[in-house]
């Protein structure tokens, strides 16, 4: 199984785990899954961290890096199959940073594991 992990859960994942479900956490510990992080992410983590809105140990270029090898995470780049997708997406949520991670997980077939209410809305696989 592909797991695409939202935002949020990767912050977790990394340094707070405890708020982890426990569904996200065995689909993160399974043999079965393929861990990835889309590019939106790391767009999204770098805007907060500028903007004050997130503190990281380290600037996300190293901080990202560094986790997404320890945790051996692959990532997603943002296509232009993403854009189009997000944009003939339902308004279930005006977040353009969930609507590509939704986007990305329909063109991947993969799983998104988020506990954001909004993105369940669509039609993605989600756990959490």
């Amino acid at each position: 199984m592909i797991c695409i992990l939202d935002t949020c859960t990767f912050i977790w994942l990394c340094a707070e785990p405890v708020r982890l479900s426990e569904t996200a956490r065995g689909a993160i510990d399974s043999a079965d899954t393929d861990l990835v992080l889309g590019d939106v992410s790391v767009l999204e983590i770098a805007i907060k961290w500028q903007a004050g809105k997130i503190a990281l140990p380290e600037p996300p270029r190293a901080w990202a890096e560094r986790q997404t090898s320890i945790w051996s995470i692959r990532s997603v780049p943002i296509s232009r199959e993403h854009m189009y997708r997000a944009s003939e997406l339902p308004q279930h949520h005006r977040d353009p940073f969930d609507r590509l991670l939704v986007a990305a997980a329909l063109a991947e077939g993969a799983t998104i594991l988020t506990p954001d209410p909004a993105i369940h809305h669509y039609p993605v696989s989600w756990r959490w």
